[in-house]
């Protein structure tokens, strides 16, 4: 009998072993409670894979979809910033969004209403609104693990907070660590955290300001420091020379392999980002995918994007880790695209070279001119290529879908040190002048077949790529569009099988798709503030009690103060105090080449470095109206 029963016990474990063979992603996401199997991390799975095991919606039902609810954040709090570019999470029937200045909001994942709110203290936010080194309003999200939801803070803190009440349970400053990391040292946080092991991993931002890349890993417990790993030498180091040299920013989340423990990041441009007199050589690891030891932050390998960035073009979207077939055989291998507009893929052990840039945007650049009479269209220009918008992963047909962005820069560095010494502000030794009108800006979907190499096909979108994607195991993959159109992709043939309007624009992120008590779901924010959900059987129009958003403006309302003073308050330190320009656009004759609409939507929706929503309403109008006069 005892061999009977051994025997079977050896037939199951074999049968959980040919199971696991055929995992195609190679990561697991977190196990699902019954309640809901939702979308437990930023990207899903520890690989960042954004695909999802859920079949209720099909390529045949598709179009029965449309919006099951909307909730609008403000009409719960007026002060809300924009969450535009943030990533929900959703897990045990919760989904958790961030909104820019860090607020965090509980809702029901069936029903969206708020479970519970949790806002930074005001001496938080005075610190975070009145640093002229905070120039990234963006939070893009939270890492869960247990009864514990973590957030990271604009002025380099961590959050831990309760997820069934919201309360705070326990913050952490870094620079009591760590005296550099400091917002008045430049740097600043807008990623999301990553929960692995028992330890909470966050990146850095700040490094188009010359502040000094970065990884930490905190013991989840107390949120004291695990181990730090710096992506750029210290200035006056190394490659390091000048006083504003640093770069090397990891401002998406990290992926990992439970298998080995390995973790892969990518990191950004080196600083400053035109001007390299004092930063000659290769530059590394900046614009590359660097793999550590989650453990113990040892560095293993680094796959190089550019070896001398002068185009600010970082590796940015968080990499994916597959086990795919490439050239006939399973391999386990880490993909990226870079800003650069070219797709990478290394072996995940060694970190050799599989496929060595493919172009999915159009591209052409030459050096960085000081004089702006000078400067020409650089393609792709520093909104990407590929910028943080994620790709997703298809096992069934071996194939990756990239987002993106067709749109040029006209970059201009600057002349010497003395230069950037005067415009001592964010992203010294940077401008960017206004593309000329008949540039018409677009974005696309390229599926690259991982075991070839190739581009399969490419669907065009009508605006720049800016959210990214997300698959499910029925062969459809989601995106929506800055215009707020949610698309439904048949990955195979690469067509649309559906699309519909959300009720708002400027959409940028990557759909969530969870199921919750059997019934799928896909939500976006729209309009900055609008969390909208999509499922089969919802409404085909756009509810209209769900508020203005973000971005709404009132017309009856009069503005706050006088365009000028606006101005003064909000766009000076970039833009210059007589519209100069300095690490931002010259406006002294902007209204030659922008109509006030168009000035208008920039205010609103921000492009490039440029935040959204900085000004609103009334304001934002009395604004635009004065900036198209300066001619």
């Amino acid at each position: 009998m005892k061999r009977v029963w051994k025997g079977v016990c050896v037939l199951i474990a074999l049968c959980f072993l040919i199971s696991g063979c055929k995992n195609n992603q190679g990561t697991k996401p977190a196990k699902p409670t019954k309640q809901s199997r939702g979308y437990p991390l930023f990207g899903y799975d520890y690989g960042q894979t954004r695909h999802v095991p859920f079949k209720e919606i099909t390529k045949d039902n598709v179009n029965q979809m449309g919006i099951v609810w909307q909730k609008d954040l403000t009409k719960w709090d007026a002060s809300v910033p924009s969450a535009q570019q943030d990533f929900p999470v959703v897990k045990d029937g919760v989904m958790y969004v961030t909104t820019a200045s860090n607020y965090v909001f509980a809702l029901d994942a069936g029903s969206g209403e708020k479970k519970w709110q949790w806002k930074p203290s005001k001496e938080i936010l005075d610190h975070i609104h009145n640093s002229k080194w905070q120039s990234n309003v963006a939070s893009r999200g939270v890492a869960v693990n247990g009864n514990d939801v973590y957030v990271l803070l604009t002025d380099e803190r961590l959050a831990k907070l309760d997820a069934k009440t919201g309360k705070l349970k326990q913050m952490v400053n870094f620079w009591d660590y760590y005296p550099e990391l400091k917002l008045e040292n430049r740097q600043y946080q807008t990623t999301a955290p990553m929960y692995y092991k028992g330890n909470v991993y966050v990146g850095s931002s700040g490094g188009d300001n010359g502040a000094r890349g970065y990884v930490l890993a905190l013991k989840a417990d107390d949120l004291k420091p695990a181990w730090i790993y710096w992506t750029v030498p210290k200035r006056g180091q190394g490659w390091s020379k000048g006083k504003y040299t640093g770069g090397g920013s990891v401002w998406m989340p990290m992926s990992f392999d439970p298998e080995t423990d390995m973790m892969y990041f990518s990191v950004g441009n080196p600083a400053p980002d035109f001007y390299d007199k004092d930063r000659k050589g290769a530059n590394p690891d900046t614009d590359s995918v660097v793999a550590l030891n989650a453990k113990t932050g040892k560095r293993v390998w680094a796959g190089v994007e550019e070896k001398h960035d002068i185009w600010d073009y970082d590796a940015a979207a968080p990499p994916m880790i597959l086990k795919a077939k490439v050239k006939g055989k399973q391999r386990k291998i880490v993909v990226e695209g870079g800003k650069n507009g070219k797709w990478y893929a290394w072996d995940a052990k060694t970190g050799d070279v599989i496929y060595d840039g493919i172009p999915f945007v159009k591209i052409k650049h030459s050096a960085v001119p000081w004089d702006k009479n000078k400067a020409i269209p650089q393609w792709p220009g520093t909104e990407g290529g590929e910028n943080y918008a994620p790709e997703t992963y298809d096992p069934a047909t071996n194939y990756v879908l990239i987002p993106g962005t067709n749109k040029p820069s006209i970059a201009v560095a600057a002349k010497d040190n003395a230069m950037i010494g005067k415009k001592d502000n964010t992203f010294p030794g940077t401008d960017i002048l206004p593309n000329p009108p008949n540039i018409k800006p677009s974005g696309n979907v390229s599926a690259i077949d991982v075991n070839t190499g190739k581009k399969v096909y490419e669907v065009k979108t009508g605006q720049e790529n800016r959210g990214g994607l997300t698959s499910t195991a029925s062969g459809i993959a989601f995106y929506a569009e800055l215009d707020g159109t949610m698309n439904a992709l048949d990955i195979k043939k690469g067509k649309i099988l559906w699309h519909m309007k959300s009720g708002g624009s400027q959409i940028k992120m990557a759909p969530t798709v969870y199921e919750h008590n059997g019934k799928e779901y896909v939500t976006i924010i729209a309009d900055g503030t609008k969390v909208t959900t999509f499922g089969l059987g919802g409404s085909k129009k756009p509810p209209k009690s769900a508020g203005e958003g973000r971005f709404g403006r009132n017309e009856t309302q009069k503005p706050n103060a006088s365009p000028a003073t606006i101005y003064k308050n909000n766009c000076a330190s970039c833009h210059g105090a007589n519209l100069e320009g300095g690490s931002a656009p010259d406006l002294q004759h902007v209204g030659k080449s922008m109509s006030k609409d168009q000035i208008l939507k920039q205010i609103e929706n921000g492009s490039g470095r440029m935040p959204g929503g900085l000004v609103k309403g009334a304001d934002a109008d009395a604004l635009a109206e004065w900036l198209s006069k300066k001619k």
